[in-house]
């Protein structure tokens, strides 16, 4: 509905200038000898378009014949920023704009006949992209400007999408505890007042436990679906790595109360990111409780390091990119090597850990589902290098916020 309004009001200012240029080239050409002569239509259209595309409510370009842009408004290059090429060089984009240049009028003052089609991209961020073009101006294919009105459909497929994985993913994942809470619930009615003081609190510490799993499960599905609505968005807020580990230490420290545990925090000066802080707080503090709870065995102390620095060209995906790497490294059992390329995915867990490994309950299986996804909209990376026997480490690349303005 807020895509037709849209395509209204824009075809609407297009008509009404388009119409007004089509009765200026033809009305009686009584004019004085020194006369400058009139302008064609294409070329004031096209003089006409930063203001034109400004006017209308939405995401709006104005092109050429060739597909070069002449106008685009402030609403789509906040939107897709660099991403408008790629759109616009899209075999869907290109093709519509052909049919478009070659849409026939149905009358010499109506406009031609409106082209649309669907984009899809991968990258630099995924997106889903209706273009809505129509030919004005010009009488001919290479005087007409074509006027592209945008609408981001990626968010409304993604609701669709996470709806489909949240019944799928939970209703697997929450099949255990509330069979497990069913089972204490039957248990504790069958024996009734028959049930002993140690018993009954025993079970109901597994159901306690139980619905904490439940609770931890949705309230992680929930916040990926969150990042999952905003993931084609890049954050632009300048975070300081040195603020950014002194939130993080305050956040964990409670878990190195332990002796047998252990957590070093370093970091080169002078780093920075663009990014949301609160999104890179949860990016750590799920690499340290991965940490923490993989590598804690008894009678061996646990030491995990926290450290940044600046990245080398070739540990980024570009080496004209600048980035800062960030490490969370541990001493123990390590991961067998078969993990390590699935360990990002929704619900894996690693199932075969060290025996006596204590580091508390069997996680959710999204910690670093979370991670990734954070990454995807921040334009990150993350790789993991481990040794059985030896310790993990985890690698996170993130590009570097450019210096403040006066400062070099």
């Amino acid at each position: 509905m807020v895509c037709t309004c849209l395509a209204l009001a824009g075809w609407g200012m297009v008509w009404h200038l388009s119409r007004r240029v089509h009765l200026s080239e033809h009305e009686p050409h009584h004019r004085s000898p020194d006369r400058k002569p009139t302008p064609n239509s294409s070329t004031m259209l096209a003089d006409a378009a930063p203001l034109l595309v400004e006017a209308i409510p939405g995401m709006a370009l104005i092109l050429g014949s060739m597909g070069q842009i002449l106008a685009c408004n402030e609403d789509a290059r906040t939107h897709y920023g660099k991403s408008l090429g790629a759109l616009l060089r899209h075999p869907n984009a290109r093709d519509t704009l052909k049919t478009a240049l070659h849409a026939p009028s149905a009358t010499d003052m109506a406009l031609p006949a409106a082209c649309s089609t669907t984009v899809r991209l991968d990258v630099p961020v995924k997106c889903s992209v209706h273009l809505a073009m129509r030919r004005v101006g010009g009488a001919s294919e290479r005087d007409s400007l074509v006027l592209v009105l945008l609408h981001d459909r990626s968010i409304m497929q993604a609701v669709d999408r996470m709806r489909a994985d949240f019944v799928a993913h939970a209703s697997h994942e929450l099949r255990t505890p509330l069979a497990s809470l069913s089972g204490f619930i039957d248990l504790m009615r069958e024996e009734g007042d028959t049930t002993d003081p140690s018993s009954r609190t025993l079970y109901l510490d597994i159901m306690n436990q139980q619905a904490t799993r439940m609770q931890r499960l949705i309230d992680r599905l929930l916040y990926l679906s969150q990042l999952e609505l905003k993931g084609h968005h890049r954050p632009h807020e300048r975070l300081d790595v040195d603020d950014l580990f002194a939130l993080v230490l305050g956040e964990v420290t409670p878990r190195f109360h332990d002796s047998n545990r252990t957590l070093t925090v370093d970091h080169e000066e002078n780093l920075a990111l663009l990014a949301d802080r609160d999104e890179m707080v949860q990016l750590l503090l799920n690499l340290i409780e991965n940490a923490i709870r993989y590598g804690t065995k008894p009678d061996h102390p646990l030491h995990v390091r926290l450290h940044a620095r600046q990245a080398t060209p070739a540990e980024g995906p570009s080496p004209a990119t600048p980035g800062v790497l960030i490490m969370v490294e541990d001493n123990g059992p390590g991961i067998a090597a078969h993990h390590i390329p699935r360990l990002t995915e929704r619900f894996y867990r690693i199932t075969d850990q060290p025996e006596g490994s204590t580091g508390g309950e069997q996680g959710t299986g999204l910690g670093l589902a979370i991670v990734r996804q954070i990454l995807e909209r921040h334009g990150g990376q993350i790789r993991f290098t481990s040794t059985p026997g030896q310790g993990t480490a985890c690698l996170v690349w993130l590009p570097t916020a450019p210096a403040p303005q006066g400062h070099r």
